[in-house]
C-alpha cells in the first residue's frame, strides 16, 4: 500500500458524488466538521488539571 495518486483521488471523489449527489455533500461535511469540533473540545476538557475543572464548576 502506498500513497494515493491523483487518479485514485479523482475516482474516489467521483464515486462519492455519484452516491450522495451534489446537494448532500455540504451537509455531510458540515456534520463532520461539527463532530470533529466537539471531539476536540471534549479532548481539551479531559486534559485540564483537576483544580481548574473545579473552578469552572463553581462559575
Amino acid at each position: 500500500m502506498g500513497k494515493l495518486g491523483l487518479t485514485e483521488i479523482l475516482v474516489i471523489v467521483a464515486i462519492i458524488l455519484l452516491l450522495f449527489g451534489g446537494k448532500k455533500i455540504p451537509e455531510l461535511m458540515k456534520g463532520l466538521g461539527s463532530g470533529i469540533k466537539e471531539f476536540k473540545n471534549a479532548a481539551k476538557d479531559e486534559n485540564q488539571p483537576a483544580a481548574s475543572k473545579k473552578e469552572e464548576e463553581k462559575i
